[in-house]
């Protein structure tokens, strides 16, 4: 409805307040949906930026760990190296041998399977060396493989119970030609061995591992009851013929190679014609390849060296 009034000439329409009220509730839909709009466009638009950054840091990050790199810097294993060759320690391996074992670990592909008889002053620093792979220590005190694993958490260590003595070694070696067809074979699963001087105790999972770089420096052998190295040195030669896959090479060093169990042990099960490098700091280096067991071979080395007396 509308009223007219007349005032002189002019003429003022007035508008019923009824229409007005009319026209409120559509002006107030109008404002509700575009708010909504509005807010939904907004949100939408924060969403896909923060999914944005989130897949662009995703990214980033994956890209960062992918590219890595795989050996500890250059710098940082001289530091190691120098560092652990001047700790004052009598049973302590020379500068010289440490860094031959440090070359090789660096040029070993990542990651690298490290083990290691003995639980030496070296421990933390083979450990350190092999940073971005895997390394196994086995010791024969299980109160100090304890101890160590306690004290470091990085560590991973087992104990063993070895059965040999020093003053057996000749009737041992003559022991095992004499079953090298049968239960001390070159090539085998150690776990199911029954050759006296194999390591059979171990870990199930350790006798799957292809082992890239091996380090005899255990147990200890100063005595004649000790039980000396001859079964490390022993299983050592059988894990790398022994190998499945990956490298078809092992990296074998030998500590105290001046002492008579450990040239006897090694001239029997890592042979000569393996022998890389010996050092006047008492490390000799093998490099010992994979042999198929479908070859048919039953002995360790070419030639066998005569039985120390």
């Amino acid at each position: 409805m509308k009223n007219t009034i007349t005032n002189g000439s002019t003429k003022l329409i007035l508008l019923h307040p009824y229409i007005q009220k009319q026209a409120n509730p559509n002006r107030l839909w109008l404002i509700a949906l575009v708010s909504v709009f509005a807010v939904a466009s907004l949100l939408t638009l924060v969403y896909t930026r923060e999914s944005f950054h989130t897949t662009t840091t995703t990214t980033h990050i994956t890209a960062a760990l992918n590219h890595q790199p795989q050996t500890l810097p250059k710098s940082v294993m001289r530091a190691l190296v120098h560092y652990a060759a001047n700790i004052n320690s009598t049973n302590h391996m020379s500068q010289t041998d440490i860094k031959q074992i440090s070359d090789v670990l660096k040029q070993c592909a990542s990651p690298c399977n490290f083990l290691v008889f003995g639980l030496t002053p070296e421990t933390l620093l083979w450990n350190a060396l092999n940073h971005y792979g895997r390394t196994v220590f086995i010791d024969e005190n299980r109160y100090y493989a304890a101890y160590m694993e306690e004290k470091y958490p990085e560590i991973e260590a087992y104990d063993v119970q070895y059965t040999t003595k020093i003053s057996e070694l000749n009737e041992l070696v003559a022991s095992v030609r004499e079953q090298s067809h049968n239960e001390c074979r070159p090539v085998q699963n150690l776990l199911f061995s029954d050759c006296k001087i194999a390591l059979n105790d171990l870990p199930n999972q350790l006798y799957e591992l292809d082992w890239d770089v091996i380090l005899v420096d255990g147990p200890r052998g100063y005595w004649p009851e000790g039980p000396g190295t001859i079964s490390a040195i022993f299983t050592a030669g059988v894990l790398a013929r022994s190998k499945k896959g990956g490298n078809h090479k092992t990296q074998v060093f030998l500590h105290n190679y001046n002492r008579e169990v450990e040239r006897v042990a090694s001239e029997e099960f890592l042979c000569k014609e393996n022998l890389v490098k010996s050092s006047k700091d008492l490390l000799a280096h093998f490099v010992v390849e994979r042999v198929m067991e479908e070859n048919g071979t039953h002995q360790f080395c070419r030639n066998y060296p005569p039985t120390s007396s």
